[in-house]
């Protein structure tokens, strides 16, 4: 398959590439943990909707009843130990050599002694020792009894009856006190020859444990897939809850295997990367000036990721309350910042992700979806902050309508009303109020400029306009019907008037720096151009744009103001000095550059309407007298002109859209310009 030559190999390079990087940033965040993502707690009503089985898995007991009868079965388990008889043969040679050698024949007074530690000796081995360690956790287990392990065979032992080193030593010194002295046979240093000979046997007492414990019942029943296990107001009992534990119990288990992760991680990146396509192709088939514009496609794809890792992040800390993220702050966004279609399916781009997430998509779907639509039909152009505060309350009330009709659809029963929803709703229309502030922040992030700020801007005791109104009157009164004429037509074709509105009144604030040299703040016959060459006058006429440029730059214009401030003349030419010039000059040809405003062209419906109400209004003033047919034939000729000279081609307005235009400005003009009655002088 070729791909066409009109598209550029680099543009489908850098649409994969935020592609992959928007999926992968997405899918990063998402848990695949197989958390279970729910709260309960008995004896209160289960918050969420109908809960199915969708695998068997057992119901295990009550973590207080398994310890109780694992306690009990490990009362009666006897850890092994192997008995060393090395030990002991060991000792009874030290004991004879050092008699032998003399070191006890000054100390002992007759060899009845010697034999009197060997038998000890000997029934303490055979007893059993163990260490002062291995006591205490036999003590410590309430272990009663031992399997000694001696010549490959085991028998039980009572703990009792088995000693440690002191102990045994104890026991020789005191076990025929009346026959052996005990002060002689502390002298004869009988605890070096005493020493542990049963030694903990640890990977057969393990095994032993573990065959204990797999014949063990974790269960006292099965849940089968399918099955119902709780629906939304049921009172969590005993029974249920061990049913849900069991079933967090067995998810977690289900998700510890790498394989199991994979295959978690697989969908996601599946479902995400078909819902990201979609949402990609839409722009690419609808919205392609987005791609032409980084700051718009970056934003939309910036709030789908941020919604979504917002909801990754509460999901992974167990954040039950998931409806108090205002997720209607989206399209608010891109409503007020971009265009509603836009708006909508980014919301349902962002809604069907975060469904994903939850793992409960339904009830979810339901609510998010409606009440992003009221969010942008109740804001469709954002000027005062009252109406931000009245789209809260009304999506605070579509949430509240939408979950009452799903729990009477669900319950039947108003005594199952989960009131802690409607309290996340009330939070949830109480968090959207600092949409305002987000988009302060996204205005300063990424350039745009919301209605609030053109308003705000289009206030004629705005330090700026308060100048133009004072160094150049008439440039200021020309704007001021500019902005009237621009913004009723736009109006009239759908395009964003406030815009337009806002753009006329700052397009010719460059004129403040040489206000003589325009015809408008002219007094009198005074016209300084006279003693100019043709060259020079239009220098200065042209360098209006630039210096409303600079002077946009120097007062932090807004980007959207500053392209109505270049583009309101595009690349056409000043055509009184012009055409003056080739009339003096007949059969020579000027250079055009000296001419000719640098433009660009309008690339907008809002920029091409500005051009033609400024060419309208000036022209206007020259008419020698106002009928419906100068008006009309005035209009015809010049926005006929413009189209002609291809001013309007990069723009998306059509020829519907500049018949309207040009209707608006009949009737404007003609509204303007009315013949007033003459009133009648009253006769002495």
């Amino acid at each position: 398959m070729k791909i066409k030559k009109d598209i550029p190999y680099k543009e489908i390079l850098l649409k994969s590439l935020i592609f992959i990087a928007t999926v992968l940033l997405i899918v990063y965040f998402m848990p695949r943990d197989g958390k279970f993502n729910y709260q309960f707690d008995i004896n209160k009503p289960w918050r969420y909707g109908q809960l199915m089985a969708t695998f068997d898995f057992p119901i295990y007991k009550e973590d207080a009843i398994v310890k109780k009868e694992q306690d009990s079965i490990l009362a009666l388990f006897s850890p092994y130990y192997v008995l060393d008889k090395e030990v002991e043969k060991n000792a009874i040679n030290e004991l004879r050599e050092a008699y032998n050698h003399n070191n006890l024949r000054n100390i002992l007074p007759s060899t009845s002694y010697v034999r009197y530690i060997e038998k000890s000796l000997s029934d303490v081995y055979k007893s059993g020792i163990v260490s002062l360690e291995d006591i205490d956790i036999l003590h410590s287990d309430s272990v009663t009894a031992i399997r000694v392990i001696e010549d490959k065979a085991s028998a039980p032992r009572v703990v009792d009856g088995i000693f440690t080193i002191r102990e045994a030593y104890e026991y020789i010194l005191a076990a025929d006190s009346v026959n052996y002295a005990t002060d002689i046979l502390r002298l004869a240093a009988i605890n070096e020859y005493i020493y542990p000979n049963l030694k903990y046997d640890k990977e057969r007492t393990e095994a032993a444990r573990k065959e204990l414990f797999d014949n063990y019942s974790w269960a006292t029943g099965m849940v089968q897939s399918g099955q119902k296990i709780v629906d939304r107001g049921e009172i969590i009992n005993q029974q249920t809850y061990n049913i849900l534990e069991s079933l967090r119990k067995e998810s977690l288990k289900r998700s510890e295997s790498q394989l199991q992760k994979r295959l978690i991680l697989t969908g996601q990146i599946i479902s995400v990367s078909i819902i990201i396509l979609c949402f990609m192709l839409y722009i690419q088939l609808f919205r392609k000036d987005y791609f032409s514009k980084p700051r718009s496609l970056f934003l939309l794809l910036m709030l789908i990721v941020l919604f979504s890792i917002i909801t990754a992040l509460a999901t992974a800390r167990n954040f039950t309350y998931i409806y108090v993220i205002p997720y209607a702050m989206l399209p608010i966004v891109i409503r007020i910042f971009l265009d509603s279609r836009t708006a909508f399916i980014a919301h349902a781009t962002m809604i069907l992700i975060c469904s994903i997430i939850l793992g409960f998509p339904y009830e979810f779907v339901l609510l998010q979806i409606p009440t992003g639509l009221i969010a942008i039909f109740t804001l469709r152009e954002l000027s005062q902050r009252s109406q931000l505060f009245r789209t809260a309350i009304l999506v605070t009330l579509t949430y509240i309508a939408l979950f009452l009709a799903y729990e009477l659809m669900t319950e039947n029963d108003l005594s199952k009303l989960n009131r802690v929803m409607y309290i996340e709703f009330l939070t949830n229309g109480i968090l959207l109020l600092f949409a305002y502030l987000f988009l302060f922040l996204l205005e300063k992030l990424f350039g745009f400029t919301s209605n609030v700020t053109l308003v705000e801007l289009s206030n004629v005791n705005n330090p700026l306009l308060r100048r133009l109104s004072e160094v150049a009157p008439g440039t200021f009164q020309h704007s001021m019907q500019v902005a009237n004429l621009a913004s009723e037509a736009a109006n009239r074709i759908g395009a964003k008037s406030q815009l337009v509105r806002t753009g006329a009144l700052y397009h010719d604030i460059g004129k403040m720096e040489n206000p003589a040299y325009f015809t408008e703040n002219q007094q009198g016959a005074i016209n300084p151009h006279k003693n100019l060459p043709y060259e020079q006058s239009a220098e200065i006429i042209i360098n209006h744009v630039r210096d409303g440029l600079k002077l946009a730059e120097r007062n932090n214009l807004p980007q959207s103001i500053k392209d109505f401030i270049a583009t309101h003349h595009g690349r056409s030419k000043t055509k009184f000095f012009y055409i003056s010039w080739k009339n003096e000059h007949p059969g020579e040809e000027p250079d055009d550059a000296l001419f000719t405003y640098p433009g660009p062209n309008p690339f907008s419906k809002e920029t091409a309407i500005l051009m033609m109400a400024d060419a309208i209004e000036a022209a206007s003033r020259s008419l020698p007298d106002y009928t419906e047919e100068s008006i009309g034939t005035l209009i015809e000729k010049i926005i006929d002109g413009q189209v002609e000279e291809g001013y309007f081609k990069e723009c998306p307005i059509t020829f519907q859209d500049i018949a309207i235009v040009k209707k608006v400005f009949k009737e404007k003009l003609m509204t303007i310009y009315h013949t007033r009655i003459s009133y009648p002088e009253l006769k002495k």
